[in-house]
């Protein structure tokens, strides 16, 4: 059991309306966690998010970060350890130039000077922004701005992230740009929580899936576990992703080893090739 970094406690969180976006929801995440956090829309996943950030703060339940409960004059400093990337990038755009925007957070901090140019260097360089560093960030395609955004965030080197469908506006090689962004984060020691509808990215990234449903926790385990449940994925209106598919019905046939389980398409033929050389050595 990795080393818990924050803990949500019986978490309920209403809107004005009444409605209560969650209902005595519970999780605990471990220090390098790579999560990802599924639902259909509506199901509580950003509103989960926001409260655990602090930009929201629960009717009922508590928020504990390295165990020490947070109270109301700590949300401020929580933000500082747990960044959100917004599913809607123009909700984190204040600046006038792409570089401005990525360095705000680390001079809101009051950083020295080297410390930001270092960490804006840096972000810009993750997010491939370089050529981007004068341009107005208004005037972006919606996956510029999506990749800003993440440059936002990773400037602000927080121990966990908090990213709310990163993949939505990319185009497929942002969307391999980022991949490759949460893998480094991943090493650095980060501790990562993706909200996503897409099951084969999922499938692939996560070490954990938790599913969100009516504002509660339906599901949370190993990936693998939460995606072998028909009944639970039909619950939550998700499907099984299609290398978990592929496996199966290769399974079937005997086309490759049981227990393997494999992510990647390069898994999958390592598996499909073992078969193959097993046969021609018999």
């Amino acid at each position: 059991m990795r080393e818990e970094l924050i803990r949500a406690q019986h978490l309920t969180y209403r809107y004005q309306t009444g409605h209560a976006a969650l209902e005595d929801v519970s999780l605990s995440v471990g220090r390098g966690e790579k999560i990802a956090v599924m639902g259909a829309n509506g199901a509580g996943k950003s509103t989960f998010f926001l409260n655990l950030n602090g930009v929201l703060n629960a009717q009922e339940g508590d928020i504990f970060f390295r165990g020490k409960r947070i109270g109301k004059r700590d949300y401020k400093e929580l933000c500082r350890h747990v960044g959100v990337v917004f599913q809607d990038a123009d909700n984190q755009m204040i600046a006038s130039t792409v570089e401005a925007e990525v360095a705000f957070g680390p001079v809101n901090l009051k950083l020295p000077q080297e410390e930001i140019k270092k960490r804006l260097e840096q972000a810009l360089t993750y997010m491939d922004l370089q050529s981007f560093r004068k341009r107005p960030p208004h005037y972006l395609s919606g996956g510029e701005k999506k990749r800003v955004s993440i440059a936002d965030i990773i400037a602000m080197k927080p121990e966990i992230i908090l990213f709310d469908e990163p993949a939505a506006a990319l185009d497929p090689v942002s969307a391999k740009m980022l991949e490759r962004v949460l893998s480094e984060l991943s090493k650095e020691g980060k501790t990562l929580l993706i909200s996503t509808h897409d099951v084969d990215f999922a499938y692939r990234w996560a070490q954990r899936i938790v599913v969100f449903h009516q504002g509660k926790i339906l599901a949370d385990g190993e990936t693998l576990k939460i995606f072998s449940q028909e009944r639970l994925l039909e619950q939550a209106h998700l499907k099984k992703p299609e290398m978990l598919k592929i496996y199966e019905v290769l399974l079937e046939r005997g086309l490759v080893r049981a227990g393997s389980y494999p992510r990647q398409a390069d898994e999958l033929a390592d598996c499909m090739e073992g078969i193959a050389n097993n046969e021609r050595n018999i």
